[in-house]
């Protein structure tokens, strides 16, 4: 884990053992060649951790781990350069389901588009958006309960869901940095998805209840992994 003043504060709270990494490479290091039983991100740079994880998972995601008025959700993509696709959104909502089973929390999906049915026809992007969604709800919704919401975050959170699907990677982003950075959200880190590791991204504009928090997450999959075995 990368360090700033935050993230020696969270760990002195915490009550397991916390290693210290200067640099990108350490951090992928120790988490590939299983020295560590998860990596948290912390201060160090994003694009260097994801470029490494990648070269042995080409497929993996983000989904940050939210919660709102007492109700925890995943938001994804939240990388900005990931869910640019309709497949490679598609893999997001199987990946996200999956974990969320593997919690034991039935998935429950609301997929996001850039605008309400009567948008239609205001710019071909928006009309990309709707038919993106629309593909991807009835693609899914014979293996999950799926609904699209439009842009209408508001209802997918009002009706329960717990996987929401943002258009792509920067509007993604831009909801995790308005909930939590702006608004009443609280974060517990962004899960990767699609790797066999344990890695837990964070924004190095968070504080230092939010890197208790994704260390506490860490902490807590590490053991559920460990009695799964």
């Amino acid at each position: 884990m990368g360090e700033n003043h935050a993230i020696k504060d969270a760990i002195n709270q915490l009550a397991f053992e916390v290693i210290l990494t200067k640099s990108e490479d350490e951090l992928v290091d120790l988490l590939l060649e299983g020295e560590v039983d998860a990596a948290v991100r912390g201060s160090l740079n994003a694009s260097k951790i994801m470029n490494r994880l990648r070269g042995k998972y080409p497929n993996l995601c983000r989904a940050s781990v939210l919660e709102i008025n007492k109700s925890k959700f995943l938001l994804a993509p939240v990388g900005i350069d990931e869910g640019d696709t309709l497949q490679q959104k598609e893999q997001i909502i199987h990946q996200g389901a999956n974990f969320l089973l593997e919690m034991g929390i039935k998935p429950k999906i609301g997929i996001l588009s850039g605008g309400r049915p009567q948008d239609r026809g205001r710019s071909s992007k928006i009309d990309h958006s709707l038919d993106d969604a629309e593909v991807l709800t009835r693609i899914t919704m014979d293996k999950y309960s799926v609904k699209h919401y439009f842009i209408l975050i508001e209802d997918a959170l009002a009706d329960g869901a717990n996987l929401i699907l943002a258009p792509d990677g920067i509007c993604g982003n831009l909801i995790f940095r308005s909930l939590v950075f702006l608004g009443s959200g609280k974060s517990y880190g962004a899960i990767t998805l699609g790797i066999k590791e344990i890695f837990v991204d964070t924004s190095r504009s968070q504080n230092k209840e939010g890197y208790i928090r994704a260390l506490k997450l860490a902490a807590y999959l590490v053991n559920l992994k460990s009695n799964e075995k």
